[in-house]
């Protein structure tokens, strides 16, 4: 097996590349003038490939693992980071502190939804399960002016859900209660669907104190796998 390179990692990825994904994916993700993600730049390699790519050069050393991190790429930082995930859950305790801390240096780099939602429960969330004296974090990057440092945030937290662990989904939830981002309703809402679908008291205690002041799309997405007449008790709530 070849050594892994960030050469041979860009010159797959333009191999793969599909010039109508790469037409497609800016008008998808959103990046036009004064949209989210506003010039970022997409080759048009779906995620599976990247996946595979990832796979293949998961051993990537840090040092070119950053220069993935840092592309005006789309598609070399997401494969950066599946690279990174990689190597974290294969890591002892102390190379999960080096690669924590090292994901906390590229926090600029998860500048879309797919990356943050791909980085932030399996680094982010499991670090901070297993070191829960580092969860002030959380809140910090809740109140951040950055949209993507409070997706970080709320999306971290589907690691300590599905550890049974909802305390801090359910707080940072109501701290993210008025935010104004679209992406922000969304991923609270789907947090908090996952809290129900393990604890659905939790969930609805939640609802019953703050549906009546939640943005409609968060609540949507919330109340997404109840029964109908349910659903419209909560939705009733907005009217």
């Amino acid at each position: 097996m070849s050594t892994p390179s960030i050469k041979a990692i860009r010159d797959e990825l333009a191999q793969a590349a599909d010039p109508e994904k790469a037409a497609f994916y800016p008008k998808f993700f959103k990046t036009g003038p004064g949209e989210y993600a506003e010039g970022d730049v997409f080759l048009g390699v779906t995620v599976p490939e990247q996946r595979k790519i990832a796979r293949r050069h998961k051993a990537l050393p840090l040092d070119q693992l950053s220069e993935l991190l840092r592309s005006k790429v789309h598609e070399h930082r997401l494969t950066g980071f599946l690279i990174l995930v990689a190597q974290f859950e294969r890591a002892d305790e102390a190379g999960r502190s080096q690669l924590f801390a090292y994901c906390r240096e590229h926090l600029a780099g998860l500048n879309n939804w797919d990356l943050v939602d791909t980085v932030a429960p399996r680094i982010v969330g499991a670090y901070l399960l297993e070191h829960p004296e580092l969860t002030p974090l959380l809140y910090e990057l809740a109140r951040s002016p950055v949209l993507w440092e409070r997706r970080i945030a709320i999306l971290s937290t589907q690691a300590f859900i599905r550890a049974g662990e909802f305390k801090d989904t359910l707080k940072l939830a109501e701290l993210l209660l008025h935010d104004k981002h679209d992406l922000i309703h969304k991923a609270v809402g789907w947090m908090l669907r996952e809290v129900g679908d393990r604890d659905l008291a939790s969930e609805e205690t939640f609802l019953d104190r703050h549906a009546v002041r939640m943005p409609r799309t968060m609540l949507r997405y919330a109340i997404e796998k109840f029964p109908k007449a349910k659903r419209e008790h909560y939705l009733k709530l907005k009217a």
